[in-house]
């Protein structure tokens, strides 16, 4: 029997097998303290067969202290052994069972052994323990795959754990969650308020493949508690829970129909409301913004009771000695349940015997016929001398008037001789004394002292008033103020007209022009000489419509740069442009801004009637934008605004920041208001009325932002106060008015209030720095130290305020170049020069040469330019500049401003 000599094998036991002999008949296995010999022969026919297995070892996990079992079955096989870590397992340890495959008559053997926990922890942390069982046959040997035994655990700390959020309706949530480091590793669930989540029956949510919540679109449903939970064969972990809140902003719903009138006849209100509630907050979502009430004005139709129109002549005398005469309920006919005429409709009367027609009649009733035509005749003659006579004296009223005195009022003689003897003749103008003249007697009125207040809505302009009647064909102007208005009432576009003594300037004017002024507004319209037509007498105003009543329709980026100034009555006919003066608060750069001017129609919408540097100089509108100030030509009244589109978020506007704080303060607390509005002269009067009103002062002296049009919103912040006397009672380290309601420029006046507390009523010395700066933008910061019970500061609301002019000027007083002077210019430089000695180089001595093509495009562009040049310096002008632009010229006509009283 041959005999092989297998080589020595160390088991970790610590017995040596000294000798494997392996028969052709059996296995003999040798032990350091024993040998068994067991034979199993297989049959003859399986004996050139290798073992294959049917069952082989499977990774396994050692649980706490419980060992694991490995299993390992093969066929045909004599002998199967464990080797774990390149070691054999003793063969004591091995569970041996065998058995015969009934299918094949093979022999068929399993092998079990037990791995404990301190068998794996003894090689810990040098490879992984792993074990392969060996099977051996008369043919040969096969060995198992691997298994690999681990000692199983969950640490306690997740790695990351979900945290809360808010959310809006319909947003994509994402919480994020990383497990605790475990053997096996954790598998991950998602529980929402302890209820497990299923993304198969809620595709609303997804798990990924790194264990994180997806949920897809936010539901209200989807508000609660949410919990990352891992687990293993070891143990099971919860994380700590996350609040998913899922918010609902508001949204309005649709506005409802306008209520009834509140007058039954007249003038009265209604409105229309709308409510927070497509959808209703919820959750902390923001409420809507806007207002939930709009009011507007309405007319009452009243009720018209009918009026008998005159009797008609009667009837020739009838057959029956009858004649009859009617009249008809027209006068007014009723109308909306009004009452009808009372009374008859016809009249009957019977004939004398002489009108009878059986009656003749005699020759004396011939001659009282003809006595009664002959005194008719001569009554209708002498009406119509007496018309003739009233007309020639009328026409009297408007003829050129030649006494100097009236056409130089206002002028202001210097005292100064001329020094050309030969030029005498231009110095003064004697009156023809030959000639029989009538000079203008009419009043001239502001209309200020008109009290009644009627409210603006975004209604159509001014109508023309009936009749085209704006001239007073009787030469006299009525005595009552409230004439004009009296008439005006009774026209439809009257509701679009303030009756505001403060904003509001009224003048009658004629061919002489004149002036209308809006004090400490920076508004004023000019009205030229000859604008007005000879023959005419308007009555003329000029009023600033409230933002918040007058909403422009802006759309992007536009906004508004000016008040919204009115001028008219709209309709009258006007020989040569007015010119309108207004503030503006753009940056004035061209380049950066497109600026359009705005009138509203007769029909009530706003139309683009010219844009900034695309003027067509034949249209009825033209616009000389300064640093500050617009300027607008117009041959039309109406309602203008000037509205700027930025082409770059380099475009800014002016705003001017006020600091006010109270008078007197006698309590703990003290408020500083900050005004960030628009830089026009109209939003400061305002702002200054408003705090006059309040008890406030000015705190520091107004500074001026530039607002880009950048989308960031402006920021207000308080710093530097002494913390053991003052605290700022801001819960927040700054407050922030929106971008949108500043750009728009037709919010209110927009202030933010910072209330401060001073630890004792001893305390009066302030010291703090407020600082006012937009977002990624330029600020301004205000430096206050001052006491406020003892502040002495020269800085009143009145010191801005200073504008004192007459509201309303009209004729030579409203101008500072006397009229027949004017005349006289304009006759010497409307006419072209070869050498350029003309109306073009004054435009060029005045500074005014980029509105060359304008003036050419006039017929007497020297009188454009000297009306231009009255509007910019009504309060400033110097008649000696001017007097020495026309020497440079060299035109004696210079020397008229040079005349000494005694001359005038």
């Amino acid at each position: 029997m041959p005999l092989l000599l297998g080589p020595f094998v160390r088991l970790r036991s610590g017995l040596v097998l000294t000798w494997i002999c392996l028969f052709s008949s059996g296995f003999t296995f040798i032990g350091g303290e024993h040998a068994d010999t067991v034979t199993h022969p297989l049959p003859a026919a399986f004996s050139d067969l290798l073992p294959h297995f049917l069952l082989e070892p499977d990774d396994v996990y050692i649980v706490k202290n419980k060992p694991v079992t490995l299993t390992c079955r093969s066929t045909p096989a004599t002998q199967i052994y464990f080797k774990c870590n390149s070691e054999w397992v003793h063969q004591d340890q091995h569970l041996i069972e065998r058995d015969v495959d009934p299918a094949t008559g093979l022999p068929v053997m399993q092998v079990k052994i037990d791995i404990s926990r301190q068998q794996v922890e003894k090689i810990f942390g040098l490879e992984d323990y792993w074990c392969q069982c060996v099977a051996w046959s008369t043919t040969g040997t096969q060995k198992s795959q691997k298994a690999y035994v681990r000692i199983a655990y969950l640490r306690k700390n997740f790695e990351e754990e979900p945290l809360g959020k808010e959310v809006a309706l319909d947003q994509e949530v994402l919480l994020r969650c990383h497990p605790p480091e475990g053997v096996p590793p954790a598998e991950v669930e998602w529980q929402r308020n302890e209820e497990l989540i299923d993304p198969k029956t809620d595709p609303n949510f997804f798990i990924t493949v790194d264990h994180n919540l997806i949920i897809k679109q936010a539901r209200l449903a989807d508000t609660g508690n949410y919990t990352c939970v891992a687990k293993n064969i070891v143990a099971r972990r919860k994380s700590s829970s996350a609040t998913v809140i899922v918010y609902v902003n508001g949204g309005w719903s649709t506005w409802a129909t306008w209520s009834a009138c509140s007058a039954i006849c007249g003038r009265g209100w209604q409105k229309r409301s709308r409510s927070c509630t497509n959808p209703t907050p919820l959750n902390g979502g923001m409420s809507c913004e806007g207002q939930s009430v709009q009011k507007s004005a309405c007319t009452a139709t009243c009720p018209v009771d009918g009026g008998w129109s005159e009797w008609s002549k009667w009837s020739p005398c009838g057959a029956d000695c009858t004649m009859w005469r009617s009249r008809e309920c027209t006068q007014p006919t009723p109308s909306t349940s009004g009452k009808d005429c009372q009374g008859l409709d016809l009249q009957s009367l019977n004939c004398t015997s002489e009108q009878c027609p059986q009656t003749a009649s005699g020759a004396e009733d011939v001659a009282l016929y003809v006595g009664i035509v002959a005194v008719a005749l001569c009554l209708t003659l002498l009406l119509i001398i007496l018309v003739l006579v009233y007309r020639r004296k009328k026409e009297g009223l408007d003829a050129d008037v030649a006494d100097s005195s009236i056409l130089t009022t206002g002028f202001q003689p210097m005292g100064i001789k001329p020094t050309k003897p030969e030029n005498s003749h231009l110095l003064t103008i004697q009156p023809d004394l030959t000639t029989t003249t009538t000079s203008y007697q009419g009043t001239l009125r502001s209309r200020h002292e008109i009290t009644g207040k009627f409210s603006l809505s975004n209604g159509p302009l001014l109508e023309p008033l009936p009749n085209g009647s704006h001239t007073l064909h009787n030469g006299k102007l009525p005595s009552d103020p409230n004439d004009f208005m009296n008439r005006l009432s009774s026209q439809t576009y009257f509701k679009t007209l303030p009756r505001d003594n403060v904003n509001t300037s009224y003048g009658t004017f004629n061919f002489l022009g004149g002036r209308l002024t809006l004090p400490n507004t920076g508004i004023s319209l000019l009205i030229p000489p000859e604008a007005i037509p000879r023959g005419k007498i308007y009555e003329i105003y000029l009023t600033i419509q409230k933002k918040e009543d007058m909403r422009l329709p802006l759309a992007g980026c536009q906004t508004l740069l000016s008040p919204v100034v009115s001028c008219g009555p709209p309709g009258v006919v006007l020989t040569r442009p007015v010119i309108l003066t207004m503030d503006h608060c753009s940056d004035a750069c061209l380049e950066n801004w497109a600026i359009r001017l705005k009138k509203q129609s007769y029909e009530g919408t706003w139309e683009d009637v010219l844009q900034l540097g695309e003027e067509v100089v034949s249209e009825p509108y033209y616009c000389q934008l300064e640093a500050e100030t617009c300027r607008v030509f117009t041959e039309q009244l109406g309602r203008f605004a000037l509205v700027g589109e930025s082409l770059s978020m380099a475009a800014a506007k002016r705003l001017k920041l006020l600091l006010f704080g109270p008078a007197y303060c006698s309590t703990l607390e003290y408020n500083i208001r900050i005004y960030c509005m628009d830089d026009t002269q109209d939003l400061l009067k305002e702002v200054m009325q408003m705090e006059r009103q309040l008890g406030g002062r000015l705190i520091d002296e107004p500074h001026v932002l530039l607002f880009k049009d950048s989308y960031h919103n402006l920021r207000l912040s308080i710093h530097d106060m002494p913390q053991a006397l003052w605290r700022s009672k801001l819960l927040t380290g700054y407050q922030e008015i929106p971008f949108y309601h500043i750009w728009s420029g037709s919010q209110q006046t927009l202030h933010c209030t910072f209330t401060l507390e001073r630890q004792s009523l001893s305390t009066c010395d302030l010291t703090c720095t407020l600082c006012v700066w937009q977002v990624e933008g330029e600020g301004q910061s205000f430096t206050l130290d001052f006491n406020i019970s003892k502040d002495i500061r020269p800085l009143d609301s009145d010191f801005l305020l200073m504008d004192n002019c007459t509201p309303a000027l009209a004729g030579p007083s409203a101008f500072q170049i006397p009229y027949l002077i004017r005349q006289k210019i304009c006759s010497s430089l409307d006419t072209t020069c070869p050498n350029g000695a003309d109306w073009r180089l004054l435009a060029q001595r005045l500074k005014l040469d980029r509105h060359m093509s304008f003036f050419a495009s006039k017929a007497s562009p020297t009188s454009v330019i000297l009306d231009l040049w009255e509007t910019q310096h009504f309060h400033s002008g110097n008649l000696n500049q001017l007097a020495a632009v026309m020497a440079e010229i060299g035109k004696q006509e210079a020397m008229i401003f040079l005349v000494s009283d005694g001359e005038c």
